[in-house]
């Protein structure tokens, strides 16, 4: 499997996590000042800053296991999560804007569209005739291809299709091109016009209308950037890819509830969209992190920009279709979705992005980070003192918060279509068979806040194959 590596030298080899959230808490001015000028500032010391969280939640867990009151903190948490839920289910969508008309177009902005790409023989030609074919003036957006020193047929394929689509511009890596692919973002970045980026992955599949239907959501000047929803283009194939359908339809529904309750919405790299001088004034991408859309996600917020989100039309990728890449998958986004929020916390707590945002993220990472990973202690405090697991009503009720999620996402699918009681059951059974599969988080969220905790400090991005289809070859 293709592979890119990039080190961050850490020249703190003892972890010693206490004195580093103390020098951090100490903040003097001319370390703050540092920090704050530059985003990046956080990546010091993020394995002493795993270590310490770490060693927080099982301390918590096992000390509420240990008092009296340790219960009452339990139930005290769940009816904050069920006035969370509560607020999600019964959240109402603003309205989508309408798609750009015929007139409109004359003063639509332009857009580039960025593809990262290395050994996407495979799917590249596709994505690129599917881009270079979207039902918006040519003279107004271009695609840029940025090839990193494949070592396939991707080149040729690109410099072909180069000279059959005007707006198709082609940038070739060299091998020694650091930054992974946020760094071949960065370096095309100034080479481009347009005033909304798009981002896609090389085996994304999209509508032809996809561009009148998201520039329209860049009409609110606080909107920084606008994720497409994504689906599961091979589902039918093994179990792996229909959790992966379930998963993504569970993320979608959730990422327009929070939304709507003035959250906060997160990119999702394939079929992000961002605004130009919002990206800019972030700092551009972060080439110090495995998941460049999460914390693109973050630094937005901070800088108080909202982060839409577009139900319809989707954009299709391939899910992976085996355990073993699934599971390097998920790590790596784990890894990445939990470094922004060490890289970041001082920020959160201090910037005024808004008390909302800031209660959906709480919500977020307890549901998502802490609770998973506090279940290990929590287990072995239960077989240690033979008592129900402490944290289990919090745990039902995530259980059931993403089975309702997944539901609902699974039914929104097919709301064009007259659904029969067989058709519901089918969704009861698709609902069932993801919840089952979303249990593999319950394992890779511990093992990954372990695994940071421990290891020396490197950041690595494995690539994932896409094989694409029969009818998506190319040849010169």
């Amino acid at each position: 499997m293709p592979q890119n590596y990039w080190t961050d030298n850490d020249p703190d080899k003892d972890l010693d996590p206490i004195s580093s959230l103390l020098s951090e808490w100490t903040d003097p001015e001319d370390e703050e000042e540092e920090f704050r000028s530059d985003f990046f500032q956080g990546l010091s010391g993020r394995r002493q800053k795993a270590a310490f969280m770490l060693t927080v939640i099982w301390g918590v867990t096992i000390g509420l296991h240990l008092v009296s009151w340790g219960t009452w903190v339990i139930m005290a948490l769940t009816t904050m999560v069920v006035i969370q839920f509560f607020r999600l289910v019964t959240a109402v969508a603003p309205p989508v804007p309408e798609p750009l008309s015929d007139q409109a177009l004359a003063d639509a902005p332009s857009v580039s569209l960025l593809v990262a790409a290395k050994n996407e023989e495979a799917v590249i030609g596709n994505l690129v005739n599917l881009l270079c074919n979207l039902d918006y003036p040519t003279d107004k957006y271009e695609v840029w291809i940025i090839d990193d020193y494949s070592t396939d047929k991707t080149p040729q394929i690109l410099d072909n299709l180069a000279q059959q689509y005007p707006q198709l511009k082609v940038m070739h890596r060299a091998a020694n091109a650091g930054g992974g692919k946020s760094g071949a973002l960065n370096q095309v970045l100034p080479l481009i016009k347009g005033e909304i980026i798009g981002v896609f992955d090389a085996d994304a599949k999209v509508s032809a209308d996809l561009l009148r239907r998201v520039v329209p959501l860049f009409e609110a000047q606080e909107m920084g950037a606008v994720q497409v929803s994504k689906a599961i283009a091979n589902a039918s194939v093994n179990f792996w890819t229909k959790g992966q359908m379930a998963e993504m339809a569970l993320d979608s529904y959730f990422q327009q509830k929070r939304i709507a309750i003035d959250g906060v919405g997160e990119l999702r790299g394939n079929g992000q969209f961002v605004r130009r001088s919002a990206l800019q004034r972030c700092g551009q991408w972060n080439e110090q992190t495995i998941t460049d859309d999460l914390d693109l996600t973050m630094r937005l917020h901070l800088d108080n920009w909202k982060i839409g989100f577009l139900v319809e039309p989707v954009v299709e990728e391939e899910g992976v279709t085996s355990a073993i890449a699934l599971w390097h998958q998920r790590n790596r986004w784990a890894e990445g979705g939990y470094q922004r929020y060490l890289d970041y916390w001082r920020l959160i707590l201090h910037t005024p992005m808004g008390l909302k945002k800031k209660v959906d993220l709480f919500f977020f990472i307890v549901l998502q980070y802490l609770l998973p990973t506090a279940a290990i202690p929590d287990l072995l405090m239960t077989l240690t003192r033979h008592r129900v697991p402490l944290f289990s009503p919090v745990s039902g009720l995530a259980l059931g918060l993403s089975c309702w999620g997944m539901y609902s996402g699974l039914k929104r699918i097919r709301k064009n279509e007259p659904l029969s009681f067989a058709d519901l059951l089918t969704i009861a059974w698709q609902t069932l068979r993801g919840t089952f599969y979303m249990i593999h988080w319950f394992i890779v969220i511990p093992s990954v806040t372990a695994r940071m905790s421990i290891r020396p400090k490197r950041l690595k991005w494995v690539k994932t194959v896409h094989e694409g289809t029969p009818e998506e070859s190319f040849e010169f």
